[in-house]
């Protein structure tokens, strides 16, 4: 049985950006969500360079696993930011979130990482899919912090995994799931749920068929809230395919692009567009136009536009069209019937030999600065169980290490938080060593940030009950001066110190902190 995905897709710069930062897409066999960051700098671009990495996925019949074929092209598409931001270091500190999913005869393969959403309806269970790659949702997770108090905390925004420049190989969850036709899924930017609660979202998916106006729906009532983010949502219905939906359908219309992004034509500077660097998205646009789809949010703006600003830095249409959708650049036709004048074995004789050793000078010249520039690199991880900055890149070129420990800080790797620790194994990518140094003194305030147990402060004048009755919090840390040195601690008077110390809010917490937080506590390595 043949499956497709119907769709509908809209964005929304919300009430108070300026700016969309969001793309997404949402064709036969493939939809995602991207929600960049960066600001000003770069958030637009980091969403759209994503999502156009990624469209050209959507066809169907992999071999193998599709799933794999998705995470691969989200990890190249992370490399293409950190290429951009080493070209362009004013977009450094640009990331996007990724929420996709991809279509494959009766499996959906589903990858995410970030904290846009997604959920779905079937079987009459509306649930989350996705899980939120957040600050408070670890602590949730951990038993730190309930769910209620997630929606009020300072921090609920910040980011534990995202693509950009900082970490070479994010992780990603990824899961396959048995699509059966009927069933119903919704992604979305985090300016969704920053307005409206489950149960509102619910109703809308449950009670309006029709796809467009449940795209609709969502995003006016999440305007009405008054979003303080740009809200950008796909429905996609899966379906039994028709032989239509089987044939390759040309686009017939393409929305104009700022309505597409969601934005107004006053609502970015005549002086923004640079043609002098612009690169024309005629090959991208072709791709997209041999199939039926959805692009909206920056994606859209960016390509029908016909500037691509994720590339300004780029000068041809070859090159976009080759980092974008992976086509190889053509070949150059010259000359295909033409006849070569005079002795060819002649002068072709030297060419053998020349071309061997301009080969080999190259080869020199590219490993040379290769080796220089990875020496301009830097990262963090661990060295003798402390933190650590390191010069160069964290690979070898055969027995040839290509970075050295350049400084040693006195962080010890076994006081961070578990998620820190599992980062320096990966190692954190830095621009520069000023960079590094930011990163390090983030893993330090890290160390400080641990929840600390209050200390007691006990009444001079508190003493033990002689009945052996008395709580822990009315108990005194301080031992009798009466009591015997070989009395045993019993379960109802905690009167010796170590007593008091089981029954301390201390003790309690120490017991249930994660092994990386019982060794520190507010930086003070203990």
């Amino acid at each position: 049985m043949a499956l497709v995905f119907r769709f509908a897709a809209r964005s929304d710069v919300g009430k108070v950006r300026a700016k969309n930062d969001d793309s997404a897409y949402a064709g036969r066999y493939l939809a995602v969500v991207a929600d960049g960051m960066g600001g000003h700098a770069g958030g637009n671009i980091a969403s759209a360079s994503t999502v156009l990495d990624l469209v050209h996925l959507d066809r169907k019949d992999y071999d193998g696993d599709a799933g794999t074929h998705l995470a691969d092209e989200i990890q190249t598409a992370n490399s293409l930011l950190s290429e951009l931001v080493s070209t362009n270091p004013q977009l450094a500190g640009m990331g996007t979130t990724v929420t996709a999913m991809l279509l494959n005869g009766e499996k959906i393969s589903f990858a995410h990482i970030g904290d846009s959403r997604a959920y779905r309806l079937k079987d009459d269970v509306f649930e989350q899919i996705s899980v939120d790659h957040t600050f408070v949702q670890r602590l949730i997770e951990e038993g730190r912090l309930k769910p209620e108090e997630a929606e009020v905390h300072p921090h609920k925004n910040v980011l534990m995994r995202v693509l950009g420049d900082v970490d070479a190989s994010p992780e990603l969850d990824l899961t396959t799931f048995d699509a059966e036709p009927g069933e119903r899924w919704l992604l979305c930017s985090d300016g969704l749920n920053a307005v409206l609660d489950d149960a509102t979202v619910e109703r809308v998916i449950r009670e309006t068929r029709d796809l467009s106006a449940c795209v609709n729906t969502l995003v006016d009532l999440t305007l009405a809230g008054g979003s303080p983010d740009n809200i950008t949502i796909v429905v996609v219905d899966v379906d039994t395919a028709t032989p239509e939906d089987l044939r390759t359908a040309a686009l017939t219309a393409l929305p104009p692009a700022r309505e597409a992004a969601g934005e107004k034509d006053s609502d970015v500077p005549a002086d923004d567009a640079t043609p002098g660097v612009a690169i024309r998205a005629d090959v991208i646009r072709e791709d997209l136009s041999s199939r039926p789809h959805t692009l909206v949010g920056s994606a859209a703006l960016a390509t029908e536009t016909g500037q691509i600003p994720i590339v300004t830095q780029r000068s041809t249409e070859r090159r976009a069209a080759m980092m974008l959708t992976h086509k190889a650049p053509p070949a150059d036709a010259a000359d295909d019937d033409g006849t070569e004048d005079g002795p060819a074995p002649r002068r072709r004789r030297w060419l053998l030999p020349a071309a061997l050793a301009l080969m080999a000078l190259i080869l020199a010249a590219v490993l040379s600065l290769g080796y220089v520039w990875t020496q301009t690199r830097y990262y963090v991880a661990a060295f003798d169980n402390r933190v650590a900055i390191y010069n160069g890149v964290a690979q070898t070129l055969g027995p040839i290490p290509l970075s050295h420990v350049d400084q040693t800080t006195d962080i010890p790797v076994s006081s961070l938080p578990e998620f820190q620790r599992n980062r320096l194994e990966n190692t954190l990518a830095a621009s520069d060593l000023r960079h590094a140094q930011d990163i390090v003194e983030d893993l330090r305030q890290s160390l400080r940030a641990l929840p600390c147990p209050p200390e007691s402060d006990p009444s001079p004048s508190a003493s033990p009950s002689p009945t052996g009755s008395a709580s822990p919090e009315t108990a005194s840390p301080e031992p009798s001066a009466s009591a015997s040195p070989t009395a045993e601690p019993s379960a109802s008077a905690p009167d010796s110190p170590s007593a008091t110390a089981e029954a301390s809010p201390s003790a309690s917490a120490s017991a249930n902190a994660a092994p990386g937080e019982a060794a520190s506590c507010g930086g003070r390595v203990q």
